[in-house]
């Protein structure tokens, strides 16, 4: 199967990072949602625009836990849920595509005062696709998105859930799905997809079996987690940290599409960082580039070396690290643009290490490689 180990554990390692939030027992209030999707392509590459003009249509199964002790980080995040997704979707000739699927891990932000009937909410999920059908140089050529079987899947979800009863809301919202392998392996145009979605979803307590299994009792527990008002976010221990990254990636070249020829990538960062408090604060940084795939066009080795700045936004919570970076070269870009993007997702380890993976992009938006490493913070105050 055409998929990178490190990429693989990688993605994996962060779905568990966001499926453990608040892993204790908290209150057992769990939801089952399931959401038809369906939209349209938002299509960069050249030979596919026949075969995306249908759209796509998807069905989306999700298992949520409610926090609902009051602890420091469910304060923090206003009670926001979390949990595991299932996605399976029609994206066109599956021939070409294949019939994709996914696994995930979610989290669902709240937008709303918990006491509205309809509740406004944001859920940035991560994962992994499979079952797509690659570019072959014989029997799929058309396919210039997708290089493997299997890539990352990249959802954000904006919408409502309208409580319709005790125990059910009727969801309805606009969502962007991603699907790519960072160039892990060529072609790579990846695939957008872009629509509206309408579902229900069933909350339930798991206390109600402890205290009356009894299908026809009057005595029940509330299914529904009332959450408290969100407080003002807290201040954080030190207000500023110098921090230490070093990542690795692999690569292929469009030239090399359909072969097993790879090329290592090396990112270290230095960073400064700004808290505002526990969970938002600016980055600025260096970056120091090493890209093994530049060795056609520069055979001499120090000539695939390029030197970064950037600047940024964190937005924290839990032991978790959402990161948007924009940076520009400060040397030659190698014919990859002024403008390189890195979103990645970091767990904290310990106080003073972190693991993170990361897009680094190149062209704008177009992906370059994917970096997974490890950071160190040797000064906070």
């Amino acid at each position: 199967m055409k998929m990178n180990h490190q990429l693989f554990c990688g993605i994996f390692f962060m779905i568990g990072c966001i499926t453990g939030l608040w892993s204790q027992e908290e209150g057992k209030f769990k939801s089952i949602s399931i959401k038809a999707l369906s939209g349209a392509h938002l299509y960069s590459g050249q030979d596919l625009n026949d075969k995306v003009n249908y759209g796509y249509g998807a069905l989306d199964i999700r298992f949520a836990w409610q926090p609902s002790n009051a602890d420091q980080w469910s304060r923090e995040t206003g009670f926001a849920a979390y949990g595991v997704g299932y996605y399976t979707a029609n994206i066109g000739d599956p021939q070409v595509f294949g019939n994709p699927h996914a696994l995930y891990g979610f989290v669902n932000f709240f937008l709303s005062k918990p006491h509205r009937r309809n509740v406004l909410e944001i859920s940035p999920a991560l994962g992994l696709t499979y079952n797509l059908e690659p570019f072959n140089e014989e029997s799929n050529p058309l396919n210039d998105a997708i290089g493997a079987r299997m890539a990352v899947y990249f959802n954000v979800n904006f919408g409502g859930a309208w409580k319709l009863n005790r125990e059910i809301d009727l969801l309805y919202g606009i969502d962007f799905t991603h699907y790519s392998n960072g160039r892990t392996y060529t072609p790579n145009y990846g695939l957008n997809l872009f629509g509206l979605n309408l579902g229900m979803r069933y909350h339930f307590n798991q206390l109600q079996k402890e205290l009356d299994r009894d299908p026809y009792t009057t005595t029940v527990v509330s299914s529904r987690f009332l959450r408290p008002e969100r407080p003002k976010s807290e201040k954080n221990p030190y207000n500023n940290s110098v921090d230490i990254y070093l990542a690795v990636g692999t690569v292929q070249n469009y030239i090399d599409q359909g072969t097993d020829l790879r090329y290592g990538t090396f990112s270290g960062v230095v960073d400064y960082r700004r808290y505002f408090n526990r969970m938002h604060g600016l980055t600025t940084g260096m970056d120091l580039f090493y890209d093994n795939s530049l060795a056609e066009s520069y055979p001499d080795s120090k000539d695939r070396y390029l030197i970064g700045v950037h600047a940024g936004y964190d937005f924290m919570f839990w032991r978790l690290n959402i990161r948007v970076q924009l940076g520009t070269y400060l040397t030659d870009d190698r014919m990859k643009d002024n403008l390189f993007i890195r979103p990645a997702i970091q767990y904290e380890i310990s106080k003073r290490f972190f693991a993170q993976l990361g897009l680094k992009t190149r062209n704008g938006a177009g992906a370059d490689w994917i970096e997974f490493g490890v950071g160190w913070k040797p000064f906070e105050w």
